[in-house]
């Protein structure tokens, strides 16, 4: 399952939602029998880097947009796996 485009209004931010948010998302990968729940963010993105760690995802896949501006502006982009204990 591919968690995409998951945010929080800043104002927002600190009081739990996203971990709320993630923790359903996993829920519903576990009940629908995924093996694992994927996800991507930017290398500027520390707080959900943080966020992510802290739920037990765990880096998989670290590269450069493959495009010319990815390139150019070294936009590194992070994979996240969390793998789904108990599924085939």
């Amino acid at each position: 399952l591919a968690l995409k485009r998951m945010a929080v209004r800043k104002g927002y931010r600190g009081s739990g939602i996203a971990t709320a948010l993630a923790r359903t998302a996993l829920a519903f990968a576990r009940q629908g029998s995924y093996q694992a729940v994927v996800l991507n963010t930017l290398m500027v993105q520390h707080e959900a880097h943080a966020l992510y760690e802290r739920l037990g995802f765990r880096r998989y896949e670290h590269y450069v947009l493959p495009t010319l501006y990815g390139h150019l502006a070294n936009c590194t982009i992070t994979t996240y796996r969390y793998e789904l204990a108990g599924t085939p």
